[in-house]
């Protein structure tokens, strides 16, 4: 289900790189996940929502979020082009995705910290 989500193989990596601070850089992403989910749903702005976009992109590829990472760029590159309308529904898209993919970061983390 979710490895259309998640690439499994570069959270592998990480989590090799990292070792010990694994566990961190999952609490770091996914907070400022959150925090960046709060600024892409209260940007009224076209060049905010696409720097917001655009850094959410680019944590999300780092930590394998492949979908998430993809709807990211989608948004930033359409930010000045689409309606209100589009672009709420394009938040709306990357708020859910997000919803799927963090159970999985979750896992992640609790897994590096108990073993």
């Amino acid at each position: 289900m979710t490895d259309t989500h998640i690439d499994r193989e570069a959270l592998s990596v990480l989590r090799e790189v990292m070792e010990e601070g694994y566990p961190e850089l999952l609490d770091t992403f996914l907070a400022d996940s959150e925090n960046r989910l709060v600024e892409l749903r209260k940007a009224a702005d076209a060049t905010v929502l696409s720097e917001v976009a655009h850094s959410f992109k680019g944590s999300a590829s780092n930590m394998g979020a492949l979908r998430l990472a993809a709807l990211c760029q989608k948004l930033e590159s359409e930010a000045n082009v689409k309606s209100p309308a589009d672009i709420a529904r394009l938040v709306a898209d990357i708020t859910g995705e997000f919803a799927e993919v963090r159970p999985v970061y979750e896992d992640e983390r609790q897994h590096a910290l108990t073993h």
